[in-house]
């Protein structure tokens, strides 16, 4: 029996995924949570074969609860499910530590076929597809993009959304000294010189 923990802040995605999942006699949902936080505790006490996570959701978001997982429990099996799945998020997620990806655009059956996968210690997307998805580095952008480390990509996200420093930095755990550095040092390594810009530099890379 493979156990799974679902994390997204939609009920309704989450409901849709558990009617999904529970038609597989080989999975079981054991259970649910609707922000990183609360899936992390949930993780820890449960232990889930595989966890699915959003990408976008309040607070930290699903790269650090990914980050937070796997600090905790190097094995563990972590899918990202997002409507964001452009080439520089699926790299992200997988390079941050996400044994498979698949789109919210996918067909349903992708998802089940994707946790039997990941459980079986095998990638997702396929070599192939996931060799594709991280070379795709189409432009000077996105390899500005992909040159930021896990936590400047999760407060550029976050930045990008609307989240203002201070929103940042008690998502994060952080001060908001810290996380002004690295405002500074990400609009550098992005050459934008305003919010707005970086705002629009993600829109066009679908990071939000």
């Amino acid at each position: 029996m493979i156990r799974v923990l679902l994390v997204d802040d939609h009920p309704v995605v989450r409901s849709g995924y558990m009617r999904l999942l529970s038609q597989d006699p080989a999975i079981q949902v054991v259970a649910e949570a609707s922000a990183a936080d609360e899936g992390y505790l949930a993780f820890v006490e449960h232990l889930p074969d595989v966890t699915i996570t959003d990408l976008s959701m309040p607070g930290v978001g699903g790269l650090g609860l990914l980050q937070k997982i796997l600090a905790r429990e190097a094995s563990a099996r972590v899918l990202v499910c997002s409507m964001y799945d452009s080439p520089q998020v699926v790299q992200r997620a997988l390079q941050t530590g996400a044994k498979g990806f698949v789109s919210k655009n996918a067909q349903p059956e992708e998802l089940v076929q994707a946790v039997h996968a990941v459980y079986r210690g095998q990638a997702h997307p396929s070599d192939t597809r996931k060799t594709e998805a991280t070379g795709l580095l189409w432009n000077e952008e996105a390899q500005r993009i992909a040159s930021l480390t896990a936590r400047e990509f999760e407060i550029f996200r976050l930045l990008a959304q609307g989240q203002s420093v201070a929103d940042c930095a008690n998502a994060m755990h952080l001060s908001q000294k810290t996380i002004s550095n690295h405002q500074t040092q990400i609009k550098e390594k992005l050459q934008v010189a305003t919010l707005a810009a970086m705002v629009h530099l993600a829109q066009r890379h679908q990071v939000i």
